[in-house]
């Protein structure tokens, strides 16, 4: 659905941003000792159900690399930040896909946004074999993304997945003594993908969850976990009716952008909208986070989020991997450094791997209030 016309300045603001190369080829070259730069590709999908998230993600990773770029870029050389913006996983992603290999400097895809694209990305080089390039970091959630991660070794995921979201989410609600909880899934789609795991998730802490309509106004459960994104969230809440003196939780995961939901009038008396994040708060003192808003703050008039703080932790995951390579940087080399898998520790946020598969479990949570402030 369109955003509210009140918040279109804004919007106007992060698709101008959007829609150029954060470094142009001549100014990269003009970098440290005029040496050739590293480029790293960022695919976003910038579907209606998807833009909020990706547009904060997409500024926070712009605003890592532009950091890197002032303290010198990767081993002396500037990093040629390139974007892609695709609607949804059409014709569209093919094509960046497809340009992004054509780049003769690209050395990785880094902070591809969001689920459906990552997966769709994954098949594509699966499909090409000869032609094989790591997508690091992207913001994915989905066990299907996971698996595709672990079939084709090229995918190396860092933030929790929606397991991990769910089981957190859950387990908040289960020490409130609430014995059954409401689920409600955004689309026939997201349902079938989803109710399996929410249910084995809820089985395993006692609880028993309910599955409702999406249009039901007026949930009998206290607490209502939300699976679906920002733009369907808003449509649920808007129509949310309670009871006076009655008050309700809803618990929504990653994919739920509180402070847009907040603009666009997301609160509603008696009901509060928590949201389950896959990254550190954005008001903690770690010094991810910390470098995250001192960085922010100096290059983009936009507050902090946790979307866009993933989006600069998936850049700034990638270019310690980068770093870290001896002898030249070519798509091969870093593909070989980002499949031995190491463990890191940026700045607080911890990336560890079990094998294949990625063992992060930072989850956090904020909450809209009643009143429009978001807490946490």
């Amino acid at each position: 659905m369109p955003f509210p016309t009140m918040h279109r300045r804004r919007w106007l603001r992060l698709c101008t941003a959007a829609a150029l190369p954060a470094f142009s080829s001549r100014a990269a070259l003009a970098q440290p000792g005029g040496k050739e730069p590293v480029a790293v590709a960022q695919i976003a999908d910038m579907s209606a159900g998807q833009q909020d998230v990706s547009r904060d993600f997409l500024i926070g990773s712009r605003t890592a690399w532009q950091a890197l770029n002032a303290q010198g870029g990767i081993q002396g050389r500037p990093v040629q930040h390139l974007t892609f913006e695709v609607d949804g996983t059409g014709p569209g992603l093919q094509a960046a896909w497809q340009s992004a290999l054509a780049h003769p400097g690209c050395v990785a895809l880094s902070g591809s946004v969001g689920d459906g694209v990552s997966v769709a990305l994954a098949a594509l080089q699966a499909a090409q074999p000869g032609t094989p390039i790591a997508q690091a970091a992207p913001w994915l959630h989905s066990e299907e993304a996971g698996q595709a991660s672990q079939a084709s070794d090229t995918l190396f995921g860092i933030f929790p997945g929606y397991q991990a979201q769910i089981a957190h989410a859950l387990k908040t609600l289960a020490v409130m003594g609430v014995p059954e909880l409401g689920v409600v899934y955004a689309s026939a789609a997201v349902r079938q993908q989803s109710q399996a795991r929410v249910q084995q998730a809820a089985q395993a802490l006692g609880l028993r969850a309910q599955a409702i309509p999406l249009n039901q106004a007026t949930p009998a459960q206290t607490i209502v976990l939300f699976v679906g994104g920002t733009p369907e969230l808003h449509d649920f809440v808007r129509k949310l009716v309670l009871q006076p003196g009655r008050h309700c939780y809803i618990v929504a995961l990653a994919d739920v952008n509180l402070q847009v939901l907040a603009q666009m009038g997301g609160s509603v008396r008696n009901a509060s909208v928590i949201a389950t994040q896959a990254v550190p708060l954005v008001t903690a003192g770690l010094p991810i986070v910390r470098a995250y808003r001192e960085a922010l703050a100096r290059l983009y008039d936009e507050p902090p989020s946790p979307q866009g703080l993933a989006g600069f932790i998936a850049a700034r995951y990638t270019a310690e991997v980068l770093q870290g390579i001896s002898g030249p940087i070519t798509r091969a080399s870093a593909l070989a450094a980002f499949r031995r898998r190491q463990g890191l520790d940026l700045g607080g946020f911890s990336v560890a791997f079990e094998g294949r598969r990625r063992a992060s479990a930072y989850v956090t949570q904020s909450m809209l209030t009643a009143d429009g402030r978001i807490v946490g």
